[in-house]
């Protein structure tokens, strides 16, 4: 892991016990139902690429076989504690999204919520992602990016290096565009809510 891995792996550590609470105003952008409808949409053998505390846990399907990642691993206790409690089966480990353990083609559907804000060379997360995606498999990603507007856009600008130095989440990360870097060519943009928070759907060529 290089050194800004590391450093934000420790940010994750430091905040873990109280990361929830934390995180409640981006939360607050995150609706309930779209985390439902996006498990509706998977299928098969299903990732989710940084699990953090677990919060979509509660949702999974239980007919699914879902493999959870997170690189921290005091968030990943927090998800394995989640995951007991609400009697989910889940193979939670510990793994960085920037180099998988898994071989080529290992999942049917794979998906994520708020991760590529975090990632430090996401392009290189999204690389993994579509390596242990089986082609025609589903990539989900719910994702803050930076806003298209003007004004709103240089605030994230100007906030963003104190949000990353006490969480280690950017906000102004133009996810969209990395997708495109990362190779994938079949593409679906929704915005949710605002121009922040989109729904990138892609299907694995």
């Amino acid at each position: 892991m290089d050194n800004q891995s590391n450093k934000i792996k420790k940010r994750y550590d430091r905040v873990s016990y109280v990361y929830d609470s934390f995180e409640k105003t981006m939360e607050s952008m995150i609706k309930t139902t779209w985390r439902v409808d996006l498990m509706k949409e998977l299928k098969g053998k299903v990732l989710e690429v940084g699990v953090g505390t677990g919060k979509n846990i509660q949702y999974y399907p239980h007919d699914l076989e879902v493999v959870a990642i997170d690189f921290s691993p005091k968030m990943l206790s927090k998800a394995k504690e989640k995951a007991k409690k609400l009697n989910k089966k889940v193979d939670l480990r510990l793994m960085d999204a920037q180099q998988m353990d898994f071989p080529d083609n290992s999942f049917d559907s794979v998906f994520t919520t708020c991760v590529f804000c975090s990632v430090p060379d996401p392009v290189k997360g999204l690389h993994e992602i579509k390596r242990v995606c089986k082609k025609d498999g589903k990539i989900i990603l719910i994702e803050h990016v930076r806003s298209e507007q003007k004004v709103l856009g240089l605030l994230m600008d100007l906030f963003n290096p104190l949000v990353v130095n006490t969480f280690g989440a950017n906000i102004n990360r133009k996810t969209v565009e990395n997708v495109k870097k990362a190779g994938f060519t079949n593409i679906k943009v929704e915005n949710l809510w605002r121009d922040i928070v989109k729904k990138i759907t892609i299907y694995n060529d």
